[in-house]
């Protein structure tokens, strides 16, 4: 039976679009509906959330149909680990996250342990990770029918060397929808690790504010949704903090 967004705990952007904010991290899912394909736009911190994901776009497509693609925003276990749920899917990422995947698999499983996820989930999502078969290296437009588009961003490299963004366009009765990945973070200070770039960073965020516009919904990685002024806002902290000229 279909079901609509919030009746499976979604958050509703725009008729075809909506996010999830997962537990435990407090991390993003978006999904973008079309007429014969569908977009999910990161895949949750390990293989339980990954398939909670998929079964509940099944759910809100209805008649047998399923998620089509996956774009992956960034390296981070909490925002990848659910992606084996998503065997047989397209899958974007960013140029280099291929390698990420294929030669630094166990410092993203050591990463997630230190972060609290159980050292056995860890472990198997590590090993069934799947590569990204699309890598973006600018921009590249998603057509998943009836009219819906999206547009991929490479914008990195900023809170990773493999930052990408997804922006749908809006309506006259819907404005443009942007996610961030961790580009933007509401529920807390955005993190720089040490696979940061942080000179590059405001940079990343003037783009994104260049892609989005003035009206734009932006939906950050970990938090509530923001509008241009909080993601303009935050790019100007985040140039003090690292002593990056405006």
């Amino acid at each position: 039976m279909r079901l609509t967004w919030e009746e499976l705990g979604w958050e509703r952007l725009a008729p075809r679009v909506g996010r999830r904010r997962l537990p435990a991290w407090d991390c993003t899912a978006g999904l973008v509906l079309g007429e014969g394909a569908a977009l999910m736009i990161d895949a949750g911190s390990n293989l339980r959330e990954g398939a909670q994901l998929r079964t509940e776009a099944r759910r809100l497509l209805g008649d047998d149909r399923r998620v089509t693609h996956l774009a992956l925003t960034h390296p981070h276990f909490d925002h990848v680990f659910g992606a084996a749920a998503f065997a047989g899917v397209e899958v974007f990422g960013a140029v280099g996250l291929d390698t990420v995947f294929a030669h630094d698999r166990d410092e993203l499983r050591a990463d997630a342990v230190r972060n609290g996820l159980d050292p056995r989930e860890a472990e198997e999502a590590a090993d069934l990770l799947v590569h990204p078969r699309h890598l973006v290296s600018g921009e590249w437009t998603l057509d998943l029918g009836g009219g819906t588009q999206v547009l991929l961003a490479n914008v990195g490299p900023a809170h990773t060397c493999y930052d990408l963004v997804v922006l749908v366009p809006g309506s006259p009765s819907s404005p443009e929808i942007v996610f961030c990945g961790d580009l933007v973070e509401e529920s807390g200070e955005p993190q720089a690790g040490p696979d940061a770039v942080p000179s590059h960073w405001p940079a990343a965020l003037d783009r994104l504010l260049d892609l989005g516009g003035e009206d734009a919904v932006y939906v950050p990685g970990h938090g509530a949704a923001v509008n241009a002024a909080f993601v303009r806002a935050q790019r100007d902290a985040l140039a003090r903090r690292f002593g990056v000229s405006s």
